[in-house]
């Protein structure tokens, strides 16, 4: 590494942590990030002389390497100029690529194998005149530099991480209460559906016969509104019910094994599941959902909306983007920004337009307060709820936002104030609204009917006069279908 470099990183009391080496680099990715980025290319953009850490971005490392060189570029791009956008450029970048070794490889293979993929991030940033100051491999518990020419600090077999919670940056992010989660696939892994195993047959089946039930009733005016209000029961049912057992302490052993995630499995039958996964997929319904973030409700809804998303088997895998969007949600509400990203990646990898994820990440990469969401939700009560159960706020519908610092698949970057754009078109319809947010929303509302009429006439026209589906809508203009067995989906809202 360059020795003219020190690099400064400040933790959540304002104390400054100054890395030296490409050891104390490595070490302190985690910290940054919040969990170990497996299986990714993470850029840090540096400013100052003494490179202190500014944006930073995270993107899977692509299978075919036919796409590293537009890859590369669209990550410098996307790194640099929202830097800009938000404040200075960057002086400078940090590169880390993390991958484990495949079957009959080694760490130093890896290294040889992402070489040229190192070579191409650098090549990219220095096309827009900001130099790479240091690019990492991390890989089988050791790291190597594509920078550094001396094999005293950076020896060609590479040189061991060190130990968990030894280095100053562990120490220090220890006292600011800096936790760093497992690595990015065992996190995504607690939300990912089941695949195999008895257990999934029998919620397919599940999905399957609620989902033939569910159609008269979309079909029905009266119909769509009670099922929007019996989903909305049942889940308040069983949110009670996983409040009312309490959540196995997480350690890394159990997170590993996923023995929490089991319990809450336990508490939720076949049917009941199926049945509230198709019901959010309403818009509104999901909306009101979306209230239960805070106070006592907060924790076991994010394990209701988790337990959800595991359910979404077989050809339902799509419908996983409202239960991830609302675990996501609950996620960034409660201050875990981390694990709120991964949770809406895998909602947009699910349905890459389900509006509501894109806006939510956006949101959440920008470093924006969910207080502004979360006053909303409060404040809109249109919709009054069967029984004696408690309002529910809903949210209007905002226009997309793109990509963000966790880039989720086909996602692009979009800066602070195409995020502040979406944002003011989720505000609530009150009286004190500014005609120029009307005027958004009702642009926003008029663009995605357009699309809407399109994409329906482009459908009818490929399927020709002798196709045929069942399909109705749902309250608040939703359009619902409800697929077979055989993987048919049909059309659902993706707000």
């Amino acid at each position: 590494m360059n020795k003219h470099h020190d690099f400064a990183a400040r933790s959540a009391g304002d104390q400054q942590v100054t890395l030296r080496s490409p050891a104390e680099l490595a070490d302190a990715l985690p910290y940054m990030m919040g969990f170990h980025p497996s299986d990714s290319i993470v850029l840090v953009a540096l400013h100052g002389g003494r490179g202190r850490f500014g944006g930073r971005l995270r993107l899977g490392i692509p299978r075919s390497p036919r796409e590293w060189e537009p890859v590369a570029r669209q990550l410098a791009e996307c790194l640099i100029h929202g830097s800009e956008r938000r404040g200075p450029r960057p002086d400078g970048i940090v590169v880390f690529l993390c991958q484990e070794p495949a079957d009959g490889e080694g760490g130093l293979d890896v290294m040889d194998r992402l070489r040229p993929l190192a070579q191409r991030l650098r090549t990219a940033c220095g096309a827009l005149e900001v130099p790479v100051y240091e690019a990492l491999c991390i890989s089988e518990g050791r790291f190597w530099s594509y920078c550094c020419p001396d094999a005293r600090c950076c020896p060609p077999g590479g040189t061991p991480l060190a130990l968990p919670g030894t280095s100053v940056m562990a120490a220090a992010a220890a006292y600011a209460g800096i936790q760093v989660r497992g690595s990015l696939s065992e996190m995504e892994a607690r939300l990912m559906p089941w695949t195999t195993g008895e257990a999934m047959e029998h919620q397919q089946r599940a999905l399957d016969q609620a989902g033939t039930a569910l159609v008269p009733r979309i079909l029905d005016e009266e119909g769509r509104q009670q099922l929007a209000a019996d989903t909305l029961e049942l889940a308040r049912a069983l949110l009670d019910r996983l409040a009312q057992t309490p959540q196995t302490p997480q350690s890394p052993r159990t997170a590993a094994s996923g023995e929490a995630d089991q319990v809450d499995d336990r508490l939720i039958s076949h049917q009941e599941a199926a049945e509230l996964i198709l019901g959010l997929q309403d818009r509104r319904t999901r909306d009101r959902a979306a209230q239960w973030m805070e106070g006592p409700d907060a924790v076991p809804a994010l394990r209701l909306w988790r337990a959800l998303s595991r359910r979404c088997v077989g050809s339902y895998d799509s419908h996983a983007a409202a239960p991830l969007t609302l675990a996501g949600w609950v996620s960034w509400s409660l201050g875990d920004e981390p694990a709120a990203r991964v949770a809406l990646g895998l909602a947009l990898r699910a349905d890459p337009e389900y509006v509501f994820a894109r806006l939510l990440h956006q949101a959440c990469n920008e470093g924006l307060d969910p207080e502004t969401l979360r006053h909303c939700l409060r404040q809109e009560q249109d919709w009054p709820t069967p029984g004696d159960q408690p309002k529910v706020a809903v949210s209007p519908a905002g226009s997309p936002a793109a990509g963000d610092q966790d880039i989720p698949d086909r996602q692009a970057s979009a800066d602070r104030s195409a995020a502040a754009t979406a944002a003011e078109v989720q505000r609530p319809r009150h009286r004190r609204r500014s005609a120029r947010v009307r005027s958004a929303a009702r642009a926003a509302r008029a663009a995605r009917a357009a699309r809407a009429a399109r994409a329906a006439r482009a459908a009818r026209a490929a399927r020709g006069p002798a196709a045929g589906s069942r399909s109705g809508t749902i309250a608040g203009g939703t359009q619902a279908h409800v697929g077979r067995r055989s993987g048919q989906r049909g059309n659902r809202s993706r707000r």
